[in-house]
């Protein structure tokens, strides 16, 4: 019997489909993987904004991860929009009972519209309890400004920056640089343990169409891990599904707002 490549996400519903865990499933399926998911949250959103949140109890948060882990299991975790500190707890006290693998953390604080997704008390829950846990964590350049609680203005900060959030226990940073200016978004992915920096550089999409993006980006490396590729490798794939799914997916029009990515860009157009 054949077995499937597993992979979990950990994160809020948007109603809109673009981003949280219905970017997540469309992104394990159309990478091959079998999607499973834990809902933390649901938010009333569209590509305007996000009207709305709706917190899951933490206890109904922790009945999910046991049922989902205990018989299925998983090969890698993707966490995105955990909210409030007792869920961020409950999330880390569960991965850490299954010992869970390759856990990708994708720091989710505000919506592409500006909603903040993230309550202010959180963020050292998420620093105390989660980071120590975590493969990898994918901020970008605002999100990593929170955990730093310092600004990082300009490219040249951003290896100094990636080597400060690792030694809040990650073992691997991917700092996105897409807020940069210019026609290149470069990512820095720094390793700890081999005290190694890695540069990955994509030519920059426009297009309104970026809701999810984020989502996307942390639930393909997930997805690559979950498949047995290295985090390099991992991340490089990633990398250019997201910019194929942004290409792709600048051709349509949803919505008033921020429409999404493409995420079966390989399949139909």
């Amino acid at each position: 019997m054949k077995s499937y490549h597993l992979a979990l996400t950990v994160a809020g519903s948007d109603s809109g489909g673009g981003a949280g865990i219905q970017a997540d499933l469309k992104t394990f399926a159309a990478l091959g993987c079998y999607g499973m998911s834990v809902i933390t949250a649901l938010t009333a959103q569209n590509t305007v904004g996000v009207s709305a949140i709706h917190p899951v109890p933490p206890a109904f948060v922790a009945r999910q991860l046991d049922d989902v882990l205990e018989d299925i299991g998983a090969d890698a975790v993707k966490i995105g929009m955990l909210h409030n500190p007792e869920v961020i707890r409950t999330v880390a006290v569960k991965l850490r009972r299954h010992q869970a693998p390759n856990i990708v953390l994708d720091p989710v604080m505000v919506a592409k519209s500006g909603d903040r997704l993230l309550q202010d008390e959180a963020v050292e829950a998420l620093k105390e309890e989660l980071l120590p846990l975590v493969t990898v964590i994918t901020p970008n350049l605002p999100e990593a400004a929170v955990l730093l609680g310092r600004p990082i203005e300009g490219p040249e900060a951003m290896e100094r920056a990636a080597r400060d959030l690792a030694r809040m226990g990650p073992a691997a940073v991917l700092l996105k640089g897409g807020h940069l200016e210019g026609e290149r978004c470069p990512d820095l992915l720094y390793v700890r343990q081999e005290d190694k920096t890695t540069l990955f550089d994509a030519s920059r999409v426009e297009t309104k169409n970026t809701h999810g993006t984020g989502c996307t980006l942390s639930s393909a490396i997930a997805a690559g891990l979950a498949r047995g590729l290295g985090l390099a490798d991992a991340v490089g794939r990633a990398k250019e599904y997201l910019t194929g799914a942004l290409r792709r997916g600048s051709e349509y029009r949803l919505g008033r707002g921020h429409g999404p990515v493409h995420h079966f860009w390989e399949y139909w157009s």
